[in-house]
């Protein structure tokens, strides 16, 4: 759980800051193998390199392992009161329902897109799955090449190595509940 969790956050923190693997290791003098190895969660970094990639970023030690001690093992979220995670442009803003999840298989999402947002240019492809749910407006799917018109209360499930594209083609906000797994590095 732990080197998963500091892999996380080392990756959500380089992009961030708009860096590449190579720029990090460059910054923090440890290897980028070293730095690809922990972000996949494949080894638990010593202290010492924990204390370099820190120092590099402008960010504590504590920062990598804190989540750990606040993780919880059930996540009660009010209506509404969802964790934002993500906004672009005003267009596409994410909240999450199970932020503080510790060690989660999968994350549930409410995505409300103004009208006319989309997912951008080209199919996406990624591990795992994907499942959606309209909960306001309309949503239309295009899921290796065969397109989907979801409406208000309209859900769909697929494998996420399958090209998909989204778009909120109407001139109404749409809401759409998302259940990803696995849970992506946000």
């Amino acid at each position: 759980m732990v080197k998963k969790l500091i892999g996380r956050k080392l990756k959500s923190s380089r992009l961030k800051r708009d860096k590449t693997i190579q720029q990090l290791a460059m910054m923090s003098r440890v290897s980028s193998n070293m730095i690809s190895r922990i972000e996949r969660g494949l080894t638990t970094p010593s202290v010492e390199i924990l204390m370099k990639l820190a120092d590099a970023l402008g960010l504590s030690l504590s920062y990598f392992v804190e989540e750990a001690e606040k993780g919880s093992t059930v996540v009660y979220t009010p209506a509404d009161q969802g964790e934002p995670i993500f906004f672009f442009e005003d267009k596409h803003q994410i909240n999450s329902l199970t932020q503080g999840l510790r060690d989660p298989g999968f994350s549930v999402f409410v995505d409300t897109l103004e009208p006319y947002c989309d997912s951008g240019e080209g199919g996406m492809v990624h591990t795992g799955e994907e499942f959606a749910t309209v909960l306001e407006g309309s949503l239309e799917f295009l899921i290796e090449g065969e397109r989907y018109c979801l409406e208000k209360g309209d859900s769909i499930g697929f494998k996420a190595s399958l090209p998909h594209s989204w778009k909120n083609s109407s001139h109404q906000q749409a809401k759409i509940l998302w259940v990803v797994s696995p849970p992506p590095n946000v």
